[in-house]
């Protein structure tokens, strides 16, 4: 061991973990998915820097992506391998839309088929939100901690894929980060007991948009 070197805590360690896993360089394709936002953009109802903001906070405060955090946290708050596989079929029977499940599903394999690979861990076939929350509790990785980056990184996604779909600079697109971390925060606090009966959704435009995007005859993202 050289000088000044000294071992990681387990903090240090999770973090670098839990980094790995949502790095855009681990092979789990989310760049591919735009969540309907390529819809939103065709159709122009979705065409600014503060329109996308918009969309997003509302897809964290009230849509999809507070959803998976529900899910995430039940997941790393569950007890047995039948409850896990139930609440992944309910959070597949709840899915807005075809394209909805299949991002949520493809996800998850990609995951799982890589996770394995590389960690000693045994992941269900789960939905990709259900299986970070998982793998999260098998590596003992705090629940809070998990669920921010999560939602950070769904929101980065977006926003890159935004970036090939409209008008959207760099400096513009960190700054709607920046201001949405908080909100990842917020929505950490109000869902982390994973309670499900606290599930609801009121972004109607993005399923909608969802929908429209299974028929769209020009398009670069699968949902």
């Amino acid at each position: 061991m050289g000088m000044g070197a000294r071992t990681a805590t387990p903090t240090e360690k999770s973090i670098l973990t839990l980094s790995q896993w949502i790095s855009p360089s681990y092979p789990v394709g989310s760049f591919t998915y735009s969540h309907g936002l390529e819809a939103l953009v065709d159709l122009r109802w979705l065409s600014s820097a503060e329109n996308l903001q918009d969309w997003l906070f509302n897809m964290l405060k009230y849509g999809a992506v507070r959803t998976d955090a529900l899910f995430l946290a039940a997941a790393y708050n569950c007890k047995s391998g039948e409850d896990l596989m139930e609440m992944n079929m309910k959070a597949r029977a709840l899915a807005s839309s075809q394209e909805r499940l299949l991002e949520m599903d493809e996800l998850g394999k990609a995951f799982k088929s890589v996770t394995e690979a590389v960690w000693p861990i045994e992941i269900d076939d789960v939905i990709y939100p259900i299986a970070i929350g998982f793998c999260a509790n098998a590596e003992a990785i705090e629940l809070n901690l998990t669920a921010s980056l999560y939602l950070q990184a769904y929101i980065s996604n977006l926003v890159s894929a935004a970036q090939r779909l409209m008008p959207l600079g760099q400096t513009d697109a960190q700054k709607i980060i920046k201001k949405l971390s908080p909100i990842c925060l917020q929505v950490v606090d109000e869902t982390k007991d994973g309670n499900l009966d606290d599930i609801y959704s009121s972004v109607f435009i993005s399923d909608i948009a969802a929908m429209k995007h299974e028929t769209q005859v020009s398009r670069i993202f699968k949902t």
